[in-house]
């Protein structure tokens, strides 16, 4: 009997890392302790919930129609006002290996090809209507690139490019999937969609919280229900990423109640097609972004939002609250210990302590 309970716990133990796709090996792996220091890259009054990484510098554009970069290396900060007269906000930025690109939220939907040389820019593509509002853009290489935007007619508005930038096009409403009434998407971080190769992800909310995913770069596209709050206009899934091609990680919640911890975190590991409740009760309310943790296999997960800075060594099924900040909207990872972030009138960089295993 003392032999069958030792090999009967062994077999729980076992089990449980096999449920959650976690092995004890992988679950010490590139762990992080805590926050070391926070350096300030930008203060001002600004709103930021765009940003990317390239060429030594943290790119990133704002509300008032303001773009700019800050060198991490030189902390020289470059910034310029885009566009017409009248003032407007961006919330998806996107890049090329010589580009920056950055695309308006609401009527008129305005997106600009920016110089990384000279910051030199171009207006590239613009779209008029009432109901027009752009939610996020990525890049699957060099040359092709896909934004989602909410739904003027049954489906979601979606532009594509195929020659890096210069010319965009719409596609079609009767080529893509039809949304459920009262659905659409969250320009929260810049992270409505995951591009990885020819896979996509987009992530939605509203009165249906879903998965839409290609493998086919928007060609064509398979549809996945998730167990997010949702069924209210402002609930369900605000941001997502993609470890790889299986593992993935989904939040939000509800923007009405920023403090509900549970039915707002969900982890995949066969690609979007299946979802599953982590952390039910447990850790963060309200998430602006979520983002992996590089060369942690698929474990570490950051989220900035409403309850602050949290992290998670086992794919989001516990988490440790490393800050209090509730300021921030987005955060991009340089490598495993150094991330940056931004929000409401800053951009810092957040220095992380590491395990010694």
């Amino acid at each position: 009997m003392k032999h069958f309970l030792i090999y009967f716990l062994v077999f729980v133990v076992f089990f449980s890392c096999s449920t959650l796709g976690l092995s004890h090996k992988e679950s010490e792996t590139n762990s992080l302790s805590g926050i070391d220091t926070i350096d300030t890259l930008l203060t001002d009054k600004i709103s930021i919930r765009a940003i990317t990484l390239a060429n030594n510098k943290v790119w990133y554009t704002a509300d008032q129609s303001r773009f700019g970069c800050v060198d991490l290396v030189s902390l020289e900060k470059k910034e310029i006002e885009i566009g017409s007269d009248k003032k407007t906000e961006f919330r998806s930025i996107a890049q090329t290996k010589n580009f920056i690109f950055v695309l308006s939220v609401a009527n008129p939907a305005l997106l600009f090809r920016i110089s990384k040389e000279d910051l030199s820019y171009e207006l590239v593509y613009q779209e008029r209507h009432e109901k027009v509002f752009y939610d996020s853009m990525q890049f699957w290489n060099d040359k092709e690139g896909i934004a989602i935007g909410d739904p003027i007619g049954s489906s979601f508005s979606m532009i594509v490019t195929k020659d890096s930038g210069k010319t965009w096009q719409k596609i079609a409403v009767g080529l893509l999937p039809k949304l459920e009434e009262g659905e659409a998407f969250f320009a929260a971080s810049n992270t409505t969609i995951t591009a990885k190769k020819a896979k996509t992800w987009v992530v939605s909310g509203g009165k249906q919280s879903r998965v839409f995913f290609s493998n086919t770069k928007g060609k064509k596209w398979e549809v996945f229900t998730t167990p997010i709050v949702q069924g209210k206009s402002m609930t369900g899934i605000f941001t997502a990423d993609f470890y790889d091609h299986k593992i993935g990680f989904i939040s939000g919640g509800n923007y009405e109640n920023l403090e509900q911890n549970y039915d707002n975190k969900a982890l995949t590991l066969d690609g979007g097609k299946t979802w599953n409740l982590v952390a039910q009760n447990l850790g963060f309310g309200y998430a602006s972004c979520v983002q992996f943790i590089p060369k942690s296999k698929g474990n570490g997960l950051l989220s900035v939002g409403a309850s602050g800075i949290f992290y998670s060594g086992d794919r989001g099924n516990t988490w440790k609250q490393f800050s209090l900040d509730k300021s921030l909207y987005t955060i991009r990872m340089v490598n495993d210990s150094i991330a940056i972030a931004a929000g409401k009138n800053k951009i810092i960089v957040i220095h992380f302590k590491k395990n010694q295993i």
